[in-house]
């Protein structure tokens, strides 16, 4: 089990699942029109991903990947922030 850990091969299996929800959430919202509308959902699962990116870079450790992915989630996040108060106002 401790395998799963280190070799970083369970942050890789949440990520896929976590890749496939939010296609699978795409596709129903195409699909059907109902359900949440990417816009509503998109860059909070990009920031999720990128913060996913980040523990795999550190247990591996590989600090390039650390610093890539916290960058991803921080651009995800701060785009997403961005989108909500300018609907707002």
């Amino acid at each position: 089990m401790e395998h799963w850990y280190a070799s970083g091969a369970l942050v890789d299996a949440v990520m896929a699942l976590t890749a496939v929800e939010l296609l699978a959430l795409w596709a129903f919202h195409k699909r059907t029109g109902r359900g949440l509308a990417p816009g509503d959902y998109l860059l909070n699962g990009f920031a999720g991903l990128g913060l996913m990116v980040a523990l795999r870079g550190a247990l591996m450790p590989q600090w390039g990947l650390v610093a890539l992915g916290l960058l991803a989630a921080g651009a995800a996040h701060y785009a997403d922030l961005l989108l909500r108060l300018r609907s707002k106002g």
